[in-house]
């Protein structure tokens, strides 16, 4: 589940391995891409972490990141 802390929604992913995670790291990037608002990450092996906030809020959460998040769960059940 996603958790807003710090003026940031937070969540991590696990995968299966490091093919896994990087193919779903595609499929967030051309969604993130496609709303012209894009998640900070990292990615260790099989685990991907997200932040999401806007910039352009002060760095806060905003409807951009609520929906965001969901594109992203939904990428994840397909996953």
């Amino acid at each position: 589940m996603w958790k807003e802390e710090n003026n940031q929604l937070r969540r991590s992913f696990e995968f299966k391995d490091f093919v896994e995670a990087f193919t779903f790291m595609t499929a967030v990037a051309f969604a993130a891409e496609k709303m012209g608002h894009h998640p900070n990450w990292t990615n260790v092996y099989n685990k991907v972490d997200i932040q999401l906030f806007t910039h352009e809020a002060n760095d806060s959460v905003t409807e951009k990141d609520l929906k965001l998040s969901k594109e992203i769960d939904s990428i994840y059940k397909k996953a």
